[in-house]
């Protein structure tokens, strides 16, 4: 944002940010209690609980985001070979390469024949689960298979579900635990609070308790502990922006396809947009204040949901220009 607000000299405070999947309607925040801010971080405040009950699996380790795991777990492993979906969020290919582990970058396509014994084969697979920014799912029955062949010659496969909460019945949750299967969440894209920097690890015990001994104590500040426990409490809000999500979801793809621009993927938070104009229709509605985010391999848009009516009828008429 703050290199377009330079770019088209267009103050921040004008612009209709698209450019994320986080939620624009985040969970109502309330006052937080000054203890919080004035206490040192505490793990017997029941965050761990309220994540337990919401994710439906135990022993969750709070992090500083899922970002704070997808630095840690490469350090983990003696380097090998990871395989991370050429489509998708660069963290991961960029920590196990830093890690000196040789990344294989994958199409989806190429996976199973990654996974069959011989020259080759992995150590590590990272699926992101949906896919950022293609929206792909991978059936639960397809990804337990691949985490059986991994796990028997001690590999991993890493999960990343920052976009699941809208769709949990795909989720590898139910299953966590299982030796060699880490599974990442985060708090901000569903519920909209990516300043928190939230998110979750899940495990079996003993990597788990590796990556806590890395990353070390007080990985969450205690008001972001507090902001947590309420959001992952609160089942009334949760069902109805579920439904919501899906509602606006729906809409978005409507309108992008009425200005002849039809997604090829997606979620709940965002559509991915392939076309060979993506830079122009980018600029197009940059000039406009819309921040959408570009994609070069394959040439793509990813458009994220207006928060309020404004920002539909904004869209619409930025569209409108863009796709003459």
């Amino acid at each position: 944002m703050r290199q377009a607000v330079e770019r088209y000299c267009i103050p921040v405070a004008d612009w209709l940010d698209l450019s994320t999947g986080i939620n624009p309607v985040p969970w109502p925040v309330p006052p937080l209690a000054a203890a919080c801010w004035g206490r040192l971080p505490e793990d017997e405040d029941d965050l761990e609980s309220a994540a337990a009950d919401y994710y439906g699996a135990s022993n969750p380790l709070p992090l500083a985001g899922s970002q704070a795991a997808i630095q840690a777990l490469p350090m983990l492993r003696d380097p090998g070979r990871a395989g991370i979906p050429r489509i998708g969020y660069r963290e991961h290919a960029h920590a196990w390469r830093r890690a000196g582990h040789t990344v294989v970058e994958l199409d989806d396509a190429e996976i199973e024949e990654r996974l069959i014994d011989g020259a080759g084969e992995l150590d590590v697979l990272v699926v992101i689960n949906p896919n950022n920014p293609s929206g792909r799912r991978w059936p639960v029955e397809r990804l337990l298979d691949w985490h059986a062949r991994l796990a028997e010659r001690g590999g991993w496969l890493v999960v990343d579900e920052a976009f699941m909460d809208t769709t949990p019945e795909s989720s590898l949750l139910p299953y966590a635990g299982r030796e060699g299967l880490v599974v990442l969440r985060s708090l901000g894209k569903f519920f909209g609070l990516a300043g928190a920097r939230v998110g979750f690890l899940f495990a079996d015990l003993g990597l788990r308790e590796r990556v806590r001994r890395l990353l070390g104590p007080w990985t969450l500040a205690g008001p972001a502990r507090e902001v947590a426990r309420l959001a992952l409490s609160d089942r009334a809000w949760q069902e109805t922006e579920r439904r919501s999500l899906h509602r606006r979801a729906a809409r978005l793809v409507d309108l992008l396809d009425g200005h002849g621009l039809p997604p090829a993927g997606g979620t709940a938070l965002f559509q991915w947009v392939r076309t060979h104009e993506a830079e122009r229709i980018q600029d197009v509605l940059a000039r406009q204040a819309i921040l959408v985010r570009r994609f070069d391999a394959p040439n793509s848009l990813r458009f994220g949901l207006p928060g309020d009516e404004s920002g539909w009828a904004r869209l619409d008429a930025a569209l409108t220009r863009a796709c003459r």
